[in-house]
């Protein structure tokens, strides 16, 4: 829930989570409904990739080879400390990588590109238990999205156990597809780069902004905006696009008559794409062993 403290209206504040960011320590939102750490709160995304990072100096940080397929070469797994539930994020730069207080659901979510509907038979500690993660690539350069899921896959198994097969179900899901009118996104101005986001509040507002994205890249950010279903890319979309989306988490709208939409009605009005109810197939992963992490 979005609180609000007298003198603090229409001012930018940081929001509560955060989300990937390739500069470490960069504040930004998450939010898993139901499945998070925290209660249902102001509804932000996981971006899926991060952009060129800098180093300390300034300094751009080369994207690593494309064709790298890296893993961890040392990272560190604890218990996330309860005493900061606010301390949360995906942090990639260069080689670096910092994951604060993820469960092995949101691990899994990012790691394969998933809604948490698509994990089964998990243990119940699974989408409680918090983790922190620490440790460097063994590749030089920043991994790209893809490369970053390749790593956490990697350290799943290896630390976690991680153990699945996977099924096809059918599912309620959202499919997004094109509205009426056609879409309103606008070709990336930098083909060449790394996609980006971030999202800030203003105000009770959730605002949204991806560079150089993808549909697929869009559809991934969704996954972790709070919907009660998964999402189908159904708009048969090819290009790179630049993306500011504002919306107002529901919650929020029930304390703020005058806050920006909700999600579906801000992706129809200024995306040109809508988010349609249907029942499909959809892939699913289902554990058949992972092992419960302590401190090591």
């Amino acid at each position: 829930m979005v609180n609000h403290q007298p003198g603090t209206e229409g001012k930018t504040r940081e929001p509560p989570l955060r989300i990937l960011n390739q500069r470490l320590l960069r504040r930004e939102v998450m939010h898993l409904r139901r499945f998070c750490l925290l209660p249902a709160t102001a509804a932000a995304v996981l971006t899926a990739t991060t952009a060129l990072g800098q180093g300390a100096t300034g300094v751009p940080i080369a994207p690593m080879a494309v064709d790298a397929h890296p893993s961890f070469a040392v990272a560190t797994i604890k218990l996330h400390d309860p005493n900061y539930p606010r301390r949360q994020g995906w942090n990639f730069i260069g080689s670096r990588v910092k994951i604060d207080n993820q469960t092995l659901t949101s691990l899994m979510m990012y790691a394969f590109s998933i809604d948490p509907h698509q994990v089964v038979d998990a243990p119940e500690w699974a989408s409680k238990t918090a983790f922190d993660v620490e440790g460097v690539t063994d590749t030089p350069g920043e991994p790209n999205r893809v490369q970053q899921q390749e790593m956490i896959q990697k350290l799943l198994a290896d630390r976690f156990g991680l153990k699945f097969h996977r099924e096809q179900r059918r599912l309620n899901v959202y499919a997004i597809q094109v509205a009426k009118g056609g879409p309103k996104l606008t070709p990336t101005a930098h083909p060449q780069r790394q996609s980006t986001q971030r999202g800030r509040y203003e105000g009770a507002t959730l605002v949204l902004t991806m560079g150089s994205a993808s549909i697929s890249d869009f559809v991934l950010d969704m996954q972790f905006a709070g919907l009660d279903r998964p999402l189908i890319d159904r708009t048969g979309l090819k290009g790179q696009y630049d993306i500011t989306l504002r919306y107002t988490p529901e919650e929020s709208r029930n304390t703020d008559p005058n806050a920006a939409p909700g999600i579906f009605t801000a992706i129809q009005e200024q995306l040109g794409l809508k988010l349609q109810p249907v029942k499909g197939p959809v892939d699913v992963l289902v554990i058949d062993r992972v092992e419960r992490r302590s401190e090591n």
